[in-house]
């Protein structure tokens, strides 16, 4: 039997299991990537808080809808009063309080209304600032005024007409466009292709698009036989408001107000295309009337449904108004 006798000896190193594992970084290197998660953090929680509070404050405001208020009543009030008192470098006398109050009432009774005006008159910035939420239009004989006005009224909208009629030929003007009701003068047509000897054709083309929610007409002159008249711009007011075309829920009513109808041409003139039925109001020398559109079935060839105009008889001599031009 054989006996080992090379015994071996296995000798264990403390050193092997005590020794400290060694430092992966630097203490100052792990300073730095301890700020650097801090600021990382709060940098990162900042720009959220800042994100979901503009995106607050945007919805917010978009979705309150905006709200377009009409004049405080002292500035109303300040503008009226001012506007009644005469002009001394003026060549007519302004319109009455009360003339000028029930203009008024109305254009502030409709939010951002579409006001289209014949004639340049004392009251014209009148107007224009009452309407300041809504869209005002002007229109005037005289070419020379038109561009002064809107030289010295940076904003203004105002465009010439050049009427072709005398207010002397006022019956056979009449007589004509009764007999073409039926055809180049029926209530409801686009004016832009007109053949009507009374319906203004020539503006801008997207003046006849617009759905005009107050119309006065205070022009052109009319107040001597070889003026141009008011005739035509009645009977083109009324096709505006009989042609008017209101989008879904809109407005389908027009109000027409008339200056100056107690002579001859605008009280027969209004009387025929404005009609009696609509008249809501009459205020010293001014006609108010509330027109419905009839642009939906456009088969009607009356203005009125019963016509009360007459023409003054060949012995009854006109009533001229001597006053003098509106500028």
């Amino acid at each position: 039997m054989k006996t080992n006798s090379n015994t071996k000896l296995i000798l264990l190193h403390p050193s092997l299991h005590k020794q400290p594992l060694p430092s992966l970084l630097p203490s100052h290197h792990r300073l730095c990537l301890l700020f650097f998660l801090i600021f990382f953090t709060f940098t990162f929680s900042f720009t959220l808080l800042s994100t979901t509070f503009s995106s607050t404050i945007t919805i917010t405001t978009t979705s309150t809808p905006t709200t377009l208020s009409p004049l405080p009543p002292s500035v109303t009030k300040a503008l009226l009063h001012y506007a009644s008192i005469p002009n001394t470098t003026a060549t007519t006398k302004p319109m009455s309080p009360n003339e000028l109050n029930a203009i008024t009432t109305t254009l502030l009774q409709i939010p951002q209304p579409n006001l289209l005006i014949f004639g340049l008159t004392h009251e014209s910035l009148l107007w224009h600032a009452l309407n300041h939420n809504g869209r005002t239009v002007f229109l005037d004989e005289n070419e020379y005024y038109i561009a002064n006005f809107e030289k010295s009224n940076p904003g203004i909208e105002a465009y010439d007409v050049q009427f072709t009629t005398k207010v002397s030929d006022y019956p056979n003007l009449l007589s004509y466009a009764k007999s073409q009701s039926k055809g180049d003068c029926k209530p409801v047509q686009n004016l832009l292709f007109s053949e009507c000897k009374l319906g203004i054709n020539d503006l801008p083309n997207h003046i006849y698009q617009v759905p005009w929610d107050v119309i006065l007409v205070d022009g052109p002159r009319g107040y001597f036989p070889d003026a141009p008249g008011r005739m035509s711009a009645i009977f083109t007011a009324a096709v505006l408001a009989k042609s008017k075309k209101a989008v879904t829920g809109g407005r389908t009513m027009t109000h027409v107000f008339v200056h100056d109808i107690g002579r001859d041409v605008e009280r027969v003139f209004s009387n025929e295309f404005l009609c009696e039925e609509n008249l809501v109001e009459k205020v010293d020398l001014l006609g108010h009337f509330v027109i419905e559109n009839e642009a939906e079935n456009g088969t009607s060839s009356e203005f009125c449904r019963n016509s009360s105009s007459m023409l003054l008889s060949s012995n009854e001599p006109p009533m001229w108004d001597f006053r003098k031009s509106v500028i």
